[in-house]
Order: structure tokens, then sequence, then C-alpha cells
């Protein structure tokens, strides 16, 4: 690709407007696990507040199954008819879903309906989030320059942990300056789904005009029936088998520190909603910070060097990091366990978009990237938290921790196997 064609301006136009739209679809995500613990009751009539967060964490769960259809739909609309018209598709079905919570009454005016219109909610919002990864991260990689790709595709966690950020900050003036603790479980839950719902809109405009990336313009000629299907993904199994294998170690670490910690530190450490939530606010917000470093790093040193850093201090550091943080009573000290946790965790998130999108040729790139990935996720991601809870349940919470090194085991086994695709990239033949 003619890397002149496209201005400085435009680029940072793309990183602006792809990595919005992408921060407000992970906000709306996100809402709903930084809003649990408050509207869990609304939805189950349990009176044990364990079991109500393994039932909304079960839809949370739920959720994620639909992704490997929307990585499958949307990035085969991506690779079909273009990158932007897909992400715009995509931040429009997230945007129902949240209203869509934020009107659903109780369970205690419609009874059973209540849950189930909770699950279709999270069902939408889930085929959007499932295509907003890969199309996201294939947009992202497209448009930047040879040496900035892992600078540029790390905006795409920094928005992710941004939309969970503001998730957070939502919830901090809620609890701190607005709302009591009985106003936030009896309406006020509601209102960062509204937010959500108004937020699309911006990210609607920004997306709709955004610059085609010349990858795709330039594989116009290539036939239809090359672009975007799962025959043509099929031809590269070792790339797809690679998705899979860097992913599983690096996503189930990263739920767990992020959408499940507030939780764990609610649950497990014993400290109030209100200090879990600033533990994970200030946490984040330094780990959003890291992404474009660590990017930035693995544009001069390689992507393989950072997967490798991740994978082993991953293997050895998650049962020693969990273990002390589960017996600290210290709110610094158990944000210092954690930020030590995001740090390793780095290494994987701040580059994972960019090296999946230099493993396959851009007819197929969204669609590569994004339903190996979300078939993972789905697995992995998607079940930590309900799996976390589970052990907690019958008495046995450190098992989770060791679920968790093995998973990362794995990935690192992979890390060892596979070539550095800054070396390699697809996206220079584009």
């Amino acid at each position: 690709m003619d890397s002149t064609a496209i201005t400085t301006g435009q680029r940072i136009k793309a990183i602006i407007g792809g990595s919005i739209g992408n921060l407000v679809e992970w906000y709306d995500w996100y809402a709903y696990a930084a809003f649990a613990i408050y509207f869990s009751h609304s939805f189950f009539p349990d009176s044990d507040l364990n079991a109500q967060l393994m039932n909304t964490a079960g839809i949370f769960a739920v959720g994620f199954l639909m992704r490997p259809i929307g990585g499958w739909l949307f990035g085969s609309i991506a690779d079909k008819i273009g990158r932007k018209k897909a992400m715009t598709l995509s931040v429009l079905l997230m945007s129902f879903g949240s209203l869509l919570i934020a009107l659903t009454p109780t369970y205690q005016s419609i009874g059973i309906l209540a849950p189930l219109l909770l699950l279709l909610a999270r069902l939408l919002q889930g085929l959007s989030v499932g295509g907003e990864y890969g199309v996201s991260a294939t947009y992202l990689s497209e448009m930047a320059t040879q040496d900035r790709r892992g600078f540029y595709s790390s905006f795409q966690y920094v928005t992710l942990i941004g939309g969970q950020l503001i998730a957070l900050g939502i919830q901090l003036i809620l609890q701190k300056l607005l709302l009591t603790e009985a106003q936030l479980e009896e309406w006020g839950w509601r209102i960062p789904f509204v937010i959500g719902a108004l937020l699309s809109i911006i990210a609607l405009y920004l997306r709709a005009n955004l610059h085609e990336t010349e990858a795709f313009e330039n594989k116009k000629t290539v036939s239809e029936k090359k672009k975007g299907t799962v025959k043509e993904l099929l031809k590269h199994p070792k790339a797809l088998l690679t998705v899979v294998g860097l992913t599983l170690g690096g996503t189930l670490a990263f739920y767990t520190y992020t959408t499940y910690m507030q939780k764990f530190l609610v649950n497990t450490v014993h400290l109030t909603k209100e200090e879990s939530t600033l533990v994970s606010f200030i946490s984040l917000f330094i780990f959003a910070c890291l992404q474009p470093v660590f990017g930035g790093l693995s544009d001069k040193i390689g992507r393989r060097p950072l997967l490798l850093g991740f994978g082993i201090l991953g293997t050895l550091c998650t049962v020693p990091l969990l273990t002390a943080l589960s017996a600290t009573t210290s709110i610094w000290t158990a944000f210092f366990l954690i930020m030590a946790a995001l740090i390793i965790v780095s290494g994987y998130t701040s580059i994972n978009a960019v090296v999946k999108a230099e493993l396959f040729p851009s007819e197929i790139r969204a669609l590569g990237v994004g339903l190996p990935y979300a078939i993972t996720v789905a697995v992995f991601g998607g079940t930590a938290e309900y799996i976390a809870l589970w052990f907690k349940k019958i008495g046995s919470e450190e098992y989770f921790y060791w679920y968790i090194t093995g998973c990362i085991l794995f990935s690192l086994i992979v890390y060892v196997g596979m070539k550095d695709t800054k070396k390699t990239s697809t996206l220079d033949k584009d």
C-alpha cells in the first residue's frame, strides 16, 4: 500500500473516529458489568448476593456466545462491502441493546419477562461487540504506516479500556455525588444505559464520515467469492489456530483483572463498593495509558518479545498475585497488586490486534481477525466471571488462579512457536 496516499490528517481522523466508536461500544458492554452489583436484584428475586451475581454473570457469559456470530457477520460485511460500513452498523446495534436494558421493567413488575428482555439485550450487544473487534482492529492496522502499526492499533485497547473507565467514572459520580445506594439500586442503575444509547449517536456520526482503507479499496477487483467467506478463511488454518492460541490466555487474564476484578474486590477482598470502584478506575486509567507505550515499543523491537514477556510473567506470577490480593485488607496493597498484573497483561493487550491483522490477507482480514478471536473470547473470556464465582461458591477459589495460569501457559507455548509478525506481515503486501 502506498503510505503517502493517505494524509497524516486522515490517519489521525481514522484513529479518532475508529477509536471513539470502539469506546462507545465497549462502554455499553462494560456498563452492564460495572452496574451488575446494583441491578442484579431487579431481575433475579434471590436474596443471596452471590447467587444474584452468578445469574447476571451467566447472562454476561451468554452475551459472549453471540460474539462468534457477530465476528462472522460483521467480518464478512467488512471484507465484502467495507470496514467503514461494518463499523457503522455495529454501533447502531449496540445502542439499541443499551436502550432496551435502560427501559426494561423489573422482575417485580413483569415477572419472568424481565430477565428474558435483559437476555435479549445482551444477545444484541454480544452480536455487535463480536463484530466490532475484528473490524476496528483491521481498520486501525490498515490505516497505519508500516513503522507505526503497533502504536496505532494499541488505541483499540485504549478505547476498550476507556469504555470501562467511563462506565466506572459515571458510577463514581453517581455513588459519591448524586445518588444514595438505595436510589442506585432502585432506579439509578438505568442512567448509564441511557447515556450509552445517546453516546452512540455521536459515534454514528463520526463513523459515517470515516475514510475507507486503501487495503480494502485495492482489493475491489478480487472475486466476491474470495471476500469474507469462511471457505476462503479455512485455507489459512495455521493463522486461525495462531489467533486462538495467542488469545486464550490473554483474554482470560484481561477479563479477570478488569471486568471481574470489581466484584472480586467486593466479594473476596471485602472492600466497599465505592472503594472497589475507585481502585478499578485508577488502575484501569494507568493501564489505558500504557497501551500506546507498549504498542510503540513493539514497532521497535517486534511483537514476539512482548508476547513472550506476558506469557512467562503471567505463568509465574498469576497465583502469587491473586493469592496475595485475596488476603490483603489494604486498599493500596490491592491497587499495587492489580497494577502489577495489568502491566504484565499489557504485553498482550497492546499488540494482539495488530498481530492478528498481520496474519491474514486483506480480502479475509476482518473475518480472520474477528471470528477465531470471538470464539476464543466467548469460551474463555466470557465465562471467566462465572467460573470464578462458581469456584468461590464451592469454597475453592484458588483453583481459579491455577485455571488462569494454565491458560496463559498454553498461550506461551504458542508464542514460543510463532514467528514475529512484524517481520512477516501480510499488511506489507497490500
